[in-house]
């Protein structure tokens, strides 16, 4: 999506604090003994209070109103009856629609007590995020982005999953610029134009660079196992810089 107007902006503006409100009530209420089915729940009355739908349920028919995964599934994971423990390192994905305009936003927790690299990880997991965000300008390159947070990883000792991407969005879910690597590919010439709507989501690893489906259609989980976090959000391209559509307040 291109935003081209002011109303435009503001309702995609209102559909990122929707999402945004919605994954911190949903992390905040992480504690052992909870179910994925229970967080789920939250997430789902929230969203509808405000008359907005699951994006991943109403495109792709996906079981839940929000994506949950518990480590090490990384993304996509389908809410139930799993209990989480202490320890855990769970990622919430939330995207929704509200009045026609989609947001998408997602991060990973660590339910305490954790080891020290987990935490490290969480906080460096945000970094790589915001490094790619600070990289954003209209007329840019899309492809700094991933140069930006592969550098971060590779200077931090990490990796990242090369088999998920960013995406735009703002009138579906997924839409165009299909694709975007949160590492660096110089075969992409493509250019960030002016309004250009687009998530920004790296995946960062202790060790992995790909994930592959555990056998229910949906969830996804790294092959060696290695602990990897996520954190996203949608933002808009101007020449002045980002604009983070998907920040709570």
């Amino acid at each position: 999506m291109t935003v081209g107007s002011e109303d435009d902006l503001e309702r995609l503006k209102t559909a990122g604090r929707l999402v945004a409100r919605t994954l911190e009530a949903m992390g905040k209420a992480l504690e052992p003994g909870i179910t994925t089915r229970e967080l789920d729940d939250l997430g789902r009355a929230m969203l509808e209070r405000e008359g907005a739908r699951s994006a991943p349920e109403i495109t792709y028919g996906f079981p839940g109103a929000t994506c949950i995964s518990i480590g090490p599934d990384v993304a996509h994971g389908v809410p139930g009856d799993r209990r989480v423990q202490a320890g855990d390192l769970v990622n919430i994905d939330v995207s929704a629609e509200v009045d026609g305009f989609f947001a998408d936003t997602g991060a990973s927790f660590a339910v305490p007590p954790v080891a020290p690299r987990i935490e490290r990880l969480c906080r460096d997991g945000r970094r790589a995020m915001w490094t790619g965000i600070r990289s954003v300008k209209a007329g840019g390159a899309l492809n700094e982005i991933g140069r930006a947070i592969e550098g971060f990883a590779q200077r931090n000792g990490y990796t990242l999953i090369r088999n998920l991407a960013s995406h735009g969005v703002g009138r579906a879910l997924h839409e165009e610029p299909t694709e975007l690597a949160t590492w660096y590919e110089p075969q992409d010439k493509r250019r960030i134009h002016d309004g250009l709507v687009f998530t920004i989501e790296p995946f960062l690893s202790l060790g992995d660079d790909w994930v592959e489906e555990t056998g229910d259609g949906w969830t996804l989980r790294p092959l060696g196992g290695a602990p990897a976090v996520q954190y996203e959000h949608t933002l808009v391209a101007t020449p002045r810089g980002p604009v983070v559509v998907t920040l709570a307040a």
